[in-house]
């Protein structure tokens, strides 16, 4: 019974810690309510290390910035990206923002909390991307952080925790130790097919629908986002099913892209005049 009053008053307290949306909805329509139990100041913090660290270690390999034009254009089009963030939220226009760039084979590019972005030249030199789809890329992985998912993916996992060290306890009290022992491995798989991952699967939606605007308002053709994923699919090669995956599939994702095109449109249009 204690350990049951316990998992009880967890339960209460986490679904108190904070349930709201980070960003205005815009054109692109996100307005799901998210769980936040650290708060933004603690993430900001955590994140301003590990970027400094990332940053001292490409230094030490002499792989930071060593493209000047390759910087130049890729600070171009984020700095473009930063001007629109105040249509999701207007605290964002005064976030120490930093753009970068690594010499690294890998397609990829990140934003940390708080405006921390990092490309690196594997998506620039392997996609031959062009401006449009570098600002496809950029903008969804700014409209991370304007959403703070890290933060969310953070408070769930602080949860989860917290509950599965709840069910091992009761587990520790059962008789039948067997059984209790693979309710908990059930209840940990469970935790990550029905919760973590479809959760993560709908902040990747959310940062290409915010991403996809903020490329629009900044003056970027949305249709590269499609021409991007179709050229991520190829580089990508084989993936997980999407059951099981942290990101929906690219099929999925270039469908639900398409789908949103048209509402954004007239802003690209209008950006460009």
């Amino acid at each position: 019974m204690k350990h049951t009053a316990l998992i009880g008053l967890f339960v209460i307290s986490t679904s108190l810690a904070g349930c709201a949306t980070t960003t205005a909805p815009g054109v692109s329509g996100v307005e799901r309510k998210q769980f936040m139990m650290l708060s933004e100041a603690q993430v900001v913090s955590m994140s301003n290390e590990s970027y400094l660290a990332t940053l001292q270690e490409a230094n030490k390999k002499k792989t930071l910035n060593t493209n000047p034009t390759q910087v130049k254009r890729v600070r171009n089009i984020s700095e473009k990206l930063i001007k629109q963030v105040t249509h999701f939220r207007q605290d964002a226009s005064r976030w120490e923002w930093e753009v970068n760039v690594e010499q690294n084979d890998q397609v990829n590019a990140y934003c940390m909390p708080g405006g921390k972005i990092m490309v690196y030249t594997g998506l620039i030199e392997k996609l031959k991307a062009t401006d449009d789809e570098l600002a496809a890329v950029i903008g969804h992985e700014i409209a991370h952080a304007l959403r703070e998912h890290g933060r969310e993916r953070m408070s769930i996992a602080y949860a989860q925790q917290a509950g599965l060290l709840g069910l091992a306890a009761l587990a520790g009290s059962s008789k039948n130790q067997g059984a209790a022992a693979l309710g908990v491995q059930a209840a940990a798989l469970g935790a990550d097919l029905f919760f973590a991952l479809p959760n993560s699967r709908e902040q990747e939606r959310e940062a290409d629908r915010i991403g996809l605007e903020l490329a629009a308002r900044a003056g970027y053709n949305p249709e590269a986002a499609i021409s991007l994923w179709q050229k991520m699919s190829q580089e990508g090669g084989g993936a997980p099913p999407e059951f099981l995956s942290t990101h929906p599939s690219n099929q999925n994702r270039i469908n639900d892209l398409r789908n949103m095109i048209p509402s954004v449109m007239p802003l690209y249009r209008n950006a460009a005049k």
